[in-house]
């Protein structure tokens, strides 16, 4: 007979004391360690207030779930993991502080009560964290090798990179051996260098080097004591989810993907798939880690996409009347609640997901790509839609700047008009045209139709003209940029690095020569022109900050190789600057130079939108 939920009321000290063959678990779809400093200072604050404040009822946590497995020897956190680690790290700072504390006060006749009160704390720690016996501490304390590899919480997790930085810690004899052993990650400097493990230890004995030997008894006194936790067990790991689900008691917003790919997992086991699943699943993460890094997607935002593609394949934004429904479900409730029938499929969906996560691995660099993002987050979810269409390695340059182009322009007039996404003009048209985007019946001509028309019908040339010439932010920049390279032939490419130059400066010690110089006679004209687009170029980041003020002729007469000019840049704007004044004797930057090429960049981005 199966076992029902056993919920119960523990003090932290009882929750972390394990029978001799248990052992916590982090399941294998768990996400890594992600407590910082800020959660910890916030724990910390949480127990000092508690002791400042005298009381006498104890100090609630919140609530852990547990599926308990292998005749319950094995405590698998499904709801817990961050808080439990992060109690065990600051346990063994304590047990550090209490070793140092018990030596300090023994042999004093006056603090002999404090002396026994340190030593009953240090025990009673040493007991959860080695499962030690009374008659065992004596020797774990002359001998370290007897704490070595003793073991209290597995991490199973896909997501966690240092699977064995908990164990190091608590096996080691003292913070110094603690430090010596710690990971430490390439290229960061001083605290960040490590893991969160050990950043968050560190922070917890910083903290109690602070405290006074009575004070740290009191402190572990009320953290082992009268602190509290709901433990809920579970013999059945669909039960455990479900609540998992439900509840969110560590203080930290849970990801959607957590949950989804719990489910997932679960599915997946009731299947016998459970390994394969795992393997795919680690293969995703691989790949979004490094789409992540470069700040294109993370997990959420994949399960997003195809939430998208699949709704729009599924008809789903149409409602029974023909129209546009552009209502849309978290990603939790669309996958667990809405479309139950994805999570039946883990390991197609899992497929379908690497697709995705391969499909901006193989774009991400594409110029067009690059630019069509810096408008708009969401033109992500209609662009993966019509590639979805696609096998990964039928991708082009060309297959993608067709559809890019279409959604390139309308978040161009997004930039442009005073009305926001969601309005009808955007967000409605988009849910409408991503029907046939994911389509594969549907030719790319007729969506570029559908672009078309689109503005043509809702916005005009001139007035769309007018806006651009009174623009003065960035984003245009780029625009500009990429459609005089296209129409000159000339290759642009983003670099990693790069500026917003203003060809008449700013600001800077010739500020008024410079304003001579350009035929401007006030400072408010001076404003008025200093950020329109006729005086912004795109330039190497180094060489921006290096000339941001000097004269116009000394930046078409220099080099960027010097860092001192425009010559040799690869941007298109500055490579033509150069060539149309380089044989000028004394080359100017005027203020009928930026209003003329104000002007016609307003023509060169009103023509695109419109052709």
């Amino acid at each position: 007979m199966a076992k029902n939920i056993d919920p119960k009321l523990k003090k932290i000290g009882a929750y972390l004391k394990l029978e001799d063959d248990a052992i916590f678990s982090i399941p294998e779809y768990q996400r890594a360690y992600s407590w910082g400093i800020k959660h910890c200072d916030k724990l910390w604050q949480d127990i000092e207030a508690f002791i400042e404040s005298g009381g006498n009822d104890p100090y609630f946590f919140g609530t852990i779930i547990i599926n308990c497995q292998d005749n319950d020897s094995k405590l698998s956190l499904i709801d817990g993991q961050q808080r439990t680690t992060t109690f065990l790290l600051l346990l063994k700072a304590v047990l550090i502080r209490l070793i140092s504390a018990v030596s300090e006060s023994q042999g004093d006749e006056d603090s002999a009560g404090l002396h026994s009160a340190l030593k009953a704390n240090r025990d009673r720690i040493m007991s959860i964290l080695y499962k030690a016996e009374d008659e065992d501490i004596p020797e774990m304390l002359k001998d370290s090798e007897k704490i070595k590899d003793l073991e209290i919480l597995r991490n199973e997790s896909n997501n966690e990179i240092y699977k064995t930085e908990l164990a190091n810690i608590l096996n080691s004899t003292d913070f110094i051996s603690a430090e010596k052993t710690a990971v430490k990650i390439p290229y960061r400097q001083k605290d960040n260098k490590y893991t969160n493990y050990f950043r968050n230890f560190k922070f917890f004995y910083d903290k109690l080097k602070e405290l006074s030997n009575s004070r740290l008894n009191l402190f572990a006194k009320n953290i082992l004591g009268k602190c509290e936790i709901i433990e809920i067990r579970s013999w059945q790991v669909e039960q455990a989810i479900t609540m998992f689900n439900s509840l969110n008691s560590d203080g930290m917003p849970l990801l959607d993907a957590d949950i989804i790919s719990a489910q997932l997992y679960s599915e997946a086991s009731k299947q016998n798939k459970a390994e394969e699943f795992n393997n795919n699943w680690i293969r995703l993460l691989q790949i979004v880690n490094k789409l992540e890094t470069q700040r294109i997607a993370d997990i959420d935002a994949i399960f997003m996409q195809y939430m998208y593609t699949n709704r729009a394949r599924e008809k789903e934004y149409l409602t029974d009347k023909g129209s546009i429904d552009v209502t849309t479900p978290g990603l939790r409730r669309y996958y667990i609640e809405i479309r139950k029938k994805i999570i039946t499929a883990p390991l197609f969906l899992c497929d379908e997901l690497i697709k995705l996560a391969e499909i901006w691995i193989k774009i991400k660099d594409y110029t067009i790509v690059k630019l069509l993002l810096k408008f708009n987050d969401n033109a992500k979810l209609y662009l993966a839609g019509y590639l979805s269409r696609y096998a990964v390695d039928e991708i082009t340059e060309e297959v993608v700047t067709r559809v890019a182009e279409c959604l390139l322009k309308l978040f161009a007039v997004l930039e442009l008009v005073d009305t926001g996404y969601s309005s009808s003009k955007f967000k409605t048209f988009l849910f409408g045209v991503d029907l046939k985007l994911v389509d594969e019946r549907v030719d790319i001509s007729e969506i570029e139709s559908d672009f078309y028309q689109h503005i043509l019908q809702n916005w005009e040339a001139e007035s769309i003209k007018k806006e651009i010439l009174e623009y003065e932010k960035n984003i245009l920049v780029y625009l500009n940029e990429y459609l005089v390279a296209k129409r000159s032939g000339i290759e642009f490419l983003f670099t990693e690095k790069y500026d917003i130059e203003h060809i008449m400066p700013v600001s800077g010690r010739n500020l008024s020569q410079i304003q001579a110089d350009a035929n401007i006679e006030t400072r408010e004209e001076f404003d008025s022109l200093v950020n329109k687009l006729g005086n912004k170029i795109m330039l190497e980041a180094d060489i921006n900050r290096s000339i941001g003020n000097e004269w116009f002729r000394t930046k078409i007469q220099t080099s960027v190789k010097d860092k001192c000019g425009y010559q040799h840049s690869q941007y298109p704007i500055a490579k033509m600057l150069v060539e149309n004044y380089k044989d000028a004797p004394k080359p100017y930057w005027q203020k009928d130079d930026i209003n003329v090429t104000t002007t016609k960049i307003a023509q060169r981005i009103t023509g695109y939108i419109f052709e």
